[in-house]
């Protein structure tokens, strides 16, 4: 049976903004083992289904997907933001550890 993940992905460092993590992605997991290809020296598979992500823009789509489909998945719900409220005046106080 195939199996899947569901999950929100994380920001990458490049970028300081949210933008396409507000998504939910379903990736399927590789059961193929992978292998080097002799000549190029590419990684490959003997499955197509790692190549494919899908996006749904709520968990209960992505959910409804794959009951429909027959799909088993795990469901990663995304880490909470913890912001520090600071001023900027904060980065010149004379109680600022060095």
């Amino acid at each position: 049976m195939t199996k899947a993940r569901i999950y929100q992905p994380a920001k990458t460092a490049m970028q300081s903004g949210r933008a396409k993590t507000r998504q939910w992605v379903l990736e399927y997991d590789t059961a193929d083992a992978r292998f080097v290809e002799p000549l190029m020296g590419w990684t490959g598979s003997q499955g197509t289904l790692s190549q494919l992500t899908l996006k749904f823009d709520t968990l209960d789509e992505a959910k409804a997907y794959a009951d429909k489909r027959g799909i088993d998945y795990e469901v990663e719900l995304p880490h909470e933001r913890r912001l520090a409220n600071r001023a900027y005046a904060d980065n010149f106080a004379y109680t600022r550890l060095r």
